[in-house]
């Protein structure tokens, strides 16, 4: 079995320094790494190969110092090492990188291409699908687990979604990306990689790859940063200590009604008011919203993208369309008409009863090429980022993956904001190409107020069977279930740490987390000792949260949920230790037992509550 892992150096994010002066971010001293998802990668490669035979060629488009992150991947396992390097690859964003790697792959024998999840300094999550579909072929993305028949030609994976997982059975050659979870990676010794830098290695330029000047770097690029700015993220880090859990609780409580708990509060965008109906007169400004599916109804986040896009299209004078595929769901046209949309366009086909990328895909990219719309957004959901990438690479169009906003700016462009490296910038992303796409991060924005009397216009989209369709779903199974849909978008989210000890514990966290009608989050570390499942995860390699209050319990505090955490509103932190980072990263931290504070914290937030009602 031929084996192709494309990887990516990144620097260690908690080091990343900004220069507020020039508003750059400063790199020089900043330690270089192993993407920690292209690590599983590379390790279920060297897997494969221990069963099924073969070779290993991992490829990295980079600077000089790449040579390293290759040495390393030579000394996990691989065979050979492909450096594609050169000044025209400068400034290339995520389509004109997938264009350097696809075209590198091109010229070697494979039989499975791996990439991980995302890279945790841009965490786009782009360049894998874009790889697959400029080479034509299938794609499963965030998998858990990964099984190859005996002749190495088919592949049954584990994919996870927010509320469960997905098995499929895919004929390959395929591209697959690694999920946190797909297998524990191996680190090589500092002496293997040493003698590793020794192996020879190719390095590869523009014409190696057949490619021209403007298919990559700046030129080759269809999106653009703007500038740079820091996000910064101020908490009070207030402390609460003492020995009697109801006299913490009665603090505590004066504190979260003081921060808005129990009041209306508004999102951007919550001012939104839904018209019985619009006219517009500019067809080359229409703002599409493809709606997403969850158990059996409209995804909130493409309730909370109809109430961006109505303020778009009013200030661009155009129209606000939704793209609703699926089997079955024509019926749900009349939730989108009440939440904004002028013109619902349904692809509703028995062969799309399940999401599937190719067919999903195909849909979209024919609809988009037949109607010309200006702007196409979807929701950063696990099948919105692997939807996405690969319409975009098939139109040849700008992604901007992973928002948390969005707007027209001075000089009448579509601006989209990307953060970046852990949440500690956010970048402007202006795109040349059109439609304009993105992914917005659920739970940012807010939906509109539904108005039930308005009516859209419905269009009903061909759909034409991907004939001898390589991928074929076998299974759906709900882990997380409606808890990891509410993640989403929940206005207050409970946070479970290690720190609970077992799960006989858990059951004192979900009675605190009733009272507020809450989901239940997690941490990585929760996930590896079993206590909770990894779709709840919470952090870099997990999904980012935005409630109005999240309460960490029994939480240490490391990077990695933390950055998860960037977009919450206010934080509090219950933890037993008073040295735990947490509390030099939250609003409000109790010092004590979570089993004896949280019950009193629940009662004094009921009574407050009762007497607010």
């Amino acid at each position: 079995m031929n084996i192709v892992v494309c990887m990516k150096q990144v620097p260690q994010v908690a080091d990343i320094k900004f220069d507020h002066e020039t508003k750059t971010i400063v790199r020089e001293g900043v330690p270089l790494q192993m993407n920690s998802l292209d690590r599983r990668a590379i390790t279920q490669a060297v897997k494969l190969k221990e069963s099924h035979g073969g070779a290993i060629t991992v490829i990295t488009l980079g600077p000089p110092q790449a040579k390293s992150l290759l040495a390393e991947a030579l000394a996990t396992g691989a065979d050979r090492a492909i450096h594609i390097v050169g000044r025209a690859f400068a400034g290339s964003d995520t389509l004109a990188t997938s264009r350097a790697l696809a075209a590198a792959i091109k010229k070697l024998d494979y039989d499975v291409v791996f990439c991980g999840r995302f890279s945790i300094d841009a965490e786009t999550g782009q360049v894998g699908p874009e790889v697959a579909e400029l080479l034509g072929i299938p794609q499963a993305t965030n998998l858990r687990r990964l099984e190859a028949s005996a002749d190495g030609k088919t592949f049954t994976v584990l994919r996870e979604t927010e509320e469960g997982a997905e098995t499929l059975e895919i004929k390959g050659p395929a591209l697959f990306t690694a999920g946190e979870f797909l297998v524990t990676p191996i680190r090589p010794t500092a002496d293997q990689v040493k003698e590793a830098m020794e192996r020879p290695m190719d390095q590869w330029t523009l014409a190696d790859l057949g490619l021209s000047a403007d298919q990559v770097g700046s030129a080759g690029s269809p999106t653009s940063v703007s500038e740079i700015r820091e996000m910064i993220v101020p908490r009070e880090q207030k402390t609460l200590t003492g020995d009697d859990p109801d006299a913490l609780a009665r603090q505590a409580v004066d504190f979260l009604l003081k921060r808005g708990m129990f009041t209306a509060w508004d999102r951007p965008g919550a001012s939104v008011r839904v018209p019985d109906s619009r006219k517009s007169s500019r067809r080359d400004r229409t703002v599409w919203v493809v709606a997403e599916m969850a158990q059996g109804r409209v995804r909130e986040v493409t309730l909370e993208l109809l109430g961006r896009g109505l303020e778009l299209a009013t200030e661009s004078d155009g129209e606000l369309a939704a793209v609703l595929i699926g089997h079955n769901v024509t019926q749900h046209a009349a939730t989108l008409a009440a939440h904004g949309a002028d013109r619902v366009y349904v692809a509703d086909h028995a062969s799309l009863a399940e999401y599937d990328t190719a067919a999903y895909a195909q849909v979209l990219a024919q609809a988009i090429q037949a109607k010309q719309p200006y702007a196409v957004l979807m929701g950063a959901t696990v099948n919105g980022r692997d939807l996405a990438p690969r319409v975009a690479a098939r139109l040849g169009l700008g992604l901007t993956g992973d928002c948390i906003g969005i707007g027209i700016n001075a000089f009448d462009e579509l601006e989209q904001l990307k953060p970046a490296f852990g949440g500690n910038i956010v970048a402007p992303i202006i795109t040349r190409t059109y439609p304009v796409m993105a992914t917005v991060r659920p739970g940012i924005l807010s939906k509109a107020a539904a108005n039930p009397s308005r009516k859209a216009v419905v269009e009903t989209l061909a759909v034409t069977p991907i004939a001898n369709n390589p991928v074929r779903h076998l299974k759906s199974e709900s882990i997380a279930g409606d808890e990891g849909v509410r993640l989403d978008t929940a206005e207050v989210v409970v946070g479970l740490g290690a720190g609970v000890g077992s799960v006989d514990n858990i059951g004192v966290v979900r009675q605190f987390a009733q009272i507020l009608d809450a989901p239940v989050g997690t941490t990585l570390k929760s996930v590896n000792t079993s206590l909770m499942p990894s779709q709840l995860q919470i952090g870099i390699t997990g999904r980012s949260v935005s409630p109005r209050f999240y309460f960490a319990v029994a939480i240490s505090g490391q990077l990695n949920h933390l950055i998860g955490l960037r977009k919450a509103g206010t934080i509090v932190a219950i933890n037993s230790d008073p040295e735990a980072p947490i509390f030099k990263n939250c609003d409000l931290g109790i010092v004590g037992d979570y089993a004896q504070v949280l019950p009193a914290l629940g009662r004094a937030l009921q009574e407050a509550k009762a007497k607010r009602d």
